[in-house]
């Protein structure tokens, strides 16, 4: 990949917390329209890169482009303004008021730096029009008019997801979105996932479902205690040793196929 195509760039980003190293210089980039999946066992330090890109961590030493501006030193909202979104694992909704109007939150904030007046200002028609295409968008826009608290898991996931896409962001960032879902919810949301990618939507998926993660990704990047230690076609990179001893461990990596369901088999 051309770094000169690329949408974002992080640079040999190191993160320390005191004596402990959480990332090692890590590089990698994403062009304009890929589905990167970013994926390692638990402790690879996935999470921390993560939050490098959105401004939540500070690195040590390295640094961020995106459209080739350097966004290191920007807050998170300033990184958000300039095309970052992030749907976060955990969700939390505002759950006294509709699934439409936690989406038009997000959308407003486009407008204005108050979440409160986001939904109050003039233009509230206008961003509830936004919501309700972004719903639709990730297939829950007939629970438009619902609470969040009754729903299921896999509603407040898509509706996570469409509070994200309100931004309208250049590159969304997707933090385990299959987490706690069974595997016909994980199936069918990483179809939505994949979908949202094909009509222009930059993403990267930091994901554990290795089944899903292999049928939608058009490439990986795969870290291990902090450091990147593979990267590539999805299939060819499952198939290194090196990665295979990190999800297996040594003594079982050249025997044992890495367990990922119908999607893979090595």
């Amino acid at each position: 990949m051309s770094p000169d195509n690329a949408l974002l760039e992080v640079n040999d980003i190191t993160v320390q917390f005191g004596g402990l190293v959480a990332v090692d210089h890590v590089t990698f980039s994403i062009n304009n329209g890929e589905l990167l999946g970013l994926i390692g066992p638990n402790g690879a330090g996935k999470t921390t890169v993560m939050r490098s890109i959105t401004g939540v961590v500070k690195p040590t030493s390295g640094r961020v482009t995106l459209n080739g501006q350097d966004i290191s030193n920007l807050a998170t909202h300033q990184r958000i303004r300039r095309g970052l979104s992030l749907s976060q694992q955990l969700v939390r909704p505002f759950r006294e008021i509709s699934i439409l109007d936690n989406v038009a939150l997000a959308a407003g904030n486009t407008h204005t730096v108050s979440p409160l007046k986001a939904l109050m200002h003039v233009s509230i028609q206008e961003e509830r029009k936004t919501a309700m295409h972004m719903l639709e968008r990730v297939g829950i826009a007939h629970l438009a008019n619902q609470m969040p608290g009754i729903q299921p898991l896999g509603v407040l996931k898509r509706m996570e997801m469409a509070r994200a896409l309100a931004l309208e962001p250049s590159l969304l960032l997707l933090d385990e979105p299959l987490a706690g879902l069974n595997s016909n919810e994980a199936r069918t949301l990483a179809d939505t996932i994949a979908e949202i990618n094909q009509q222009g939507v930059t993403i990267i998926l930091i994901e554990h479902n290795l089944t899903e993660v292999l049928r939608i990704c058009q490439r990986l990047v795969v870290l291990d205690n902090g450091r990147k230690i593979a990267s590539g076609l999805p299939r060819e990179v499952m198939q290194q040793p090196n990665v295979r001893a990190a999800y297996l461990g040594m003594e079982q990596s050249s025997a044992q196929p890495i367990q990922t369901g119908d999607a893979y088999d090595a």
